[in-house]
């Protein structure tokens, strides 16, 4: 299929023309430095009381996604856009690109990766964890067989569903509950999140599109309410 040539993004100016640039990745100056990650200042700190808590019944936990900015979550979807990325369905099966309409690519693209500008990532709440004394980083592919029993990563799922909930953290997208598929990897610091959903604009996010460019833009903006409702507002609203 035809894609749509990619000029250069004025994102300086499209962090201008909204209230709360840091909502859709364009500014990370509210997040602090933690070990190798960037992350609200009280997500960080709920995150050390958490993992020591877990280490004490021996369970380690470490971060492999924290904070991405909107150019990270650009160079994802772009990737992915032109198939230069697997595309993965429900099941983690992979999908045959060049069969795929435009409008095909970007409902799958959203099964498993946010729109630029509408990931969680952007607000330093929200992290992928693994169980590093199980499996190592480089060979973390975060599919559910990894979280589910027999993998390196259930006996760490278990205790986060019995445990998150007490430092703050919960899991956003869950089964039925959510547009994004269950990720069982992937917490949300409720206090903070909780009130950056709501302050999320369809409105804003349209403004900062029409300074950005991307794969399969103009698709995807017309169908902007939608895709806002679906994967960023309809989310878990407590935990599990």
């Amino acid at each position: 299929m035809q894609l749509e040539p990619i000029a250069d993004s004025n994102l300086e100016q499209a962090s201008l023309a909204i209230l709360n640039p840091h909502l859709y990745g364009l500014d990370d100056a509210h997040l602090v430095k933690f070990e190798s990650v960037l992350l609200h200042q009280n997500a960080a700190n709920a995150f050390a009381k958490m993992r020591e808590a877990a280490q004490r019944q021996g369970i380690d936990i470490a971060i492999c996604s924290a904070y991405r900015s909107f150019d990270k979550q650009l160079s994802i979807w772009n990737a992915k856009a032109t198939g230069n990325r697997p595309l993965l369905d429900k099941q983690h099966q992979p999908l045959h690109f060049e069969s795929l309409s435009a409008q095909q690519i970007i409902d799958s693209i959203l099964i498993w990766s946010a729109l630029p500008g509408a990931s969680r990532h952007h607000w330093g709440t929200d992290i992928d964890v693994y169980d590093p004394s199980k499996i190592n980083r480089d060979g973390l592919q975060l599919v559910a067989a990894e979280y589910q029993a027999n993998g390196p990563c259930h006996a760490l799922y278990q205790w986060l569903l019995q445990h998150a909930h007490q430092f703050g953290f919960y899991f956003p997208f869950q089964q039925g509950k959510s547009g994004v598929s269950t990720e069982e990897w992937h917490l949300s610091y409720f206090p903070v999140a909780s009130h950056y959903t709501e302050a999320f604009l369809c409105a804003d996010l349209f403004k900062v599109f029409e300074y950005a460019n991307f794969e399969l833009k103009s698709p995807v903006m017309a169908r902007l309410d939608e895709l806002v409702n679906h994967y960023v507002k309809f989310v878990a609203s407590v935990p599990i």
